[in-house]
């Protein structure tokens, strides 16, 4: 398969505006010193700033602060990343570092919380996606214009040493404070692994690292020596990375000859047609993907693949809709660029990103909180598909492209359980601060169940355990409300017990006990039970003379 990366490229924008700080440092990228218009403008306006403004300035440090506005305002995924700031962003799909555990994006300037690491010490403390940083270590942080670098070094420190956030929580008026321990944060990108049936493997896939496919093939070996013939992948939360993980991934379940994935962008360097090699481990597998309205990027990459080649059901909801590539060039300075490079499009032709403007960042990232107020996450029929974008798979099944990818089966998120008593209770980080504490108090007796079914046996009976952490709660401030408490009853029980295993025995039993209660775990198996995910006879055929589609 031909490698999409291809580290030496240098897009014109790039070497403009390099060459255009280059002027006061000497500086020349590939031969170039022909300006455009534009380009000169802009070293027109530095020089009169540096010969005639009324005080001296830092050029290098206005040109700093200058890019990330130039670059992000292209499109929403395109970055200039700051030399300070380039390990703290490449450390998070390459190894593992300290900290508190999270992802965050500077939005209307205050921290918006991405991604809570799982196992780091941020689940641990209560935090949760969305959440907004207002306040460290009771300095305040938001509206404050502080650079991103600035707050990572706020954020990390000493491991075993404590930060104190406030936190802005959009299901509370109050602001939430939390102590998070620094510590180590591990990046796996495969959480999980394990039987949900006698023959059927799970296995969750966080984000595509660079690790993925090894950590991917050892969880699916693993599954395939417990007695796995049919696979859930579960991509849901998974907001991408490395499209090459996505398609060593695709590999391994088609055909020679089926098409991955496309790619199109202004140079020749940036287009390229990845077909599979006939080599996958699980090419007659049946398979089922799982999808939300986090799944992004790669995973849109992995699924679309899947969906176009009628190689897989997808089950859950419409995915984010992002399909720009983006590569990341590390200047001479050692500060970066991530820029959109090339569009990625399906084996059918579909092009899933979502439609954006120029310089309106905002109403692109207000886009899934427009999907729940329109009702998309409850009802299928509140998408609204661009019937002017129909393509067909290979097997002739109608998709549409426009805006991520559409599940052959949708999944409403279940809000049923959910009341003001389990949003106070989960605001305050009072679920996952006892089970911590309940996990330190039992240890040496839980760690003593040889397997999960033992382990649940050892805890007390859900009345018990929900009855302790009732009494919990109103000592932390939170009153019983029991009418509510039994409408949330067996989320709340789940979730500690949850918690609890995955404290004691590892996170991959997290998954294996919050997966008993998923609604859209259940559809899948559902839909597996009544071969509804069977590999059809085409997909199993040589997929001889497949060109790039004519609407590309």
């Amino acid at each position: 398969m031909k490698s999409i990366k291809n580290p030496i490229a240098w897009l014109p924008l790039v070497i403009a505006v390099s060459v255009a700080a280059g002027i006061w440092v000497g500086m020349e990228f590939d031969g170039r010193r022909n300006l455009s218009t534009a380009h000169q403008k802009f070293s027109d306006i530095l020089s009169l700033i540096q010969n005639e403004y009324v005080d001296d300035v830092d050029l290098d440090s206005i040109i700093e602060t200058t890019l990330p506005d130039l670059v992000s305002n292209l499109d929403p995924h395109s970055v200039y990343i700051p030399a300070s700031a380039l390990q703290a962003v490449n450390e998070d799909l390459d190894g593992s570092f300290s900290g508190i555990g999270i992802s965050f994006t500077m939005f209307t300037d205050t921290a918006t919380v991405n991604e809570v690491i799982p196992g780091g010490p941020s689940e641990k403390a209560g935090l949760m996606p969305g959440d907004r940083i207002v306040t460290v270590d009771d300095s305040l942080v938001a509206g404050a214009d502080i650079p991103d670098r600035d707050l990572v070094k706020m954020l990390r420190g000493d491991k075993g040493t404590v930060v104190k956030l406030g936190i802005k929580r959009a299901t509370s008026k109050k602001l939430l404070n939390f102590e998070v321990v620094r510590g180590d944060i591990p990046v796996n990108t495969v959480d999980a692994a394990y039987m949900i049936s006698d023959d059927t493997g799970y296995l969750k896939v966080n984000k595509f690292g660079r690790t993925t496919y090894n950590e991917f093939l050892t969880g699916m070996t693993k599954l395939m020596n417990q007695g796995a013939k049919r696979f859930v992948v579960d991509l849901r939360g998974n907001t991408g990375g490395f499209m090459e993980m996505a398609v060593l991934m695709a590999n391994e379940f088609l055909p020679a000859n089926a098409p991955i994935v496309f790619t199109r962008g202004r140079t020749d360097m940036d287009n390229s047609s990845l077909f599979s090699d006939g080599t996958g481990s699980f090419r007659d597998a049946e398979l089922v993907v799982l999808l939300d309205e986090y799944s992004a990027s790669a995973s849109e990459i992995f699924a679309g693949a899947m969906q176009d080649n009628d190689r897989a059901l997808i089950v859950g909801r419409r995915s984010f809709g992002k399909g720009l590539v983006q590569r990341q060039t590390t200047l001479p300075d050692s500060s970066a660029v991530r820029l959109t490079v090339s569009r990625y499009y399906t084996p059918s032709g579909r092009c899933i990103q979502k439609d954006y403007e120029l310089g309106k960042r905002g109403d692109y990232d207000m886009d899934i909180l427009n999907r729940y107020d329109h009702g998309e996450f409850y009802d299928s029929d509140s998408i609204k598909l661009n019937l002017e974008l129909e393509y067909r798979t290979i097997g002739g099944r109608k998709v549409y492209g426009g805006g991520g990818i559409m599940p052959d089966v949708f999944v409403p998120n279940d809000t049923s359980d959910i009341t003001n008593y389990y949003i106070n209770v989960l605001n305050a980080g009072l679920i996952q601060k006892f089970a911590f504490e309940y996990s330190d108090r039992n240890r040496e007796a839980l760690s003593k169940a040889k397997d999960l079914k033992q382990f649940l046996a050892i805890l007390p009976s859900d009345d018990e355990l929900l009855q302790q952490f009732v009494g919990y709660a109103s000592q932390k401030g939170i009153p019983a409300r029991w009418y509510y408490i039994n409408i949330s009853h067996k989320l709340i029980v789940n979730y500690l017990k949850a918690l609890i295993t995955s404290d004691i025995l590892g996170r991959e039993y997290y998954y294996q006990v919050m997966g008993t209660k998923d609604a859209t775990i259940r559809r899948a198996m559902k839909e597996l039970q009544d071969g509804n995910a069977a590999v059809p006879i085409a997909s199993k055929e040589l997929v001889e003379g497949h060109n790039l589609p004519e609407n590309l």
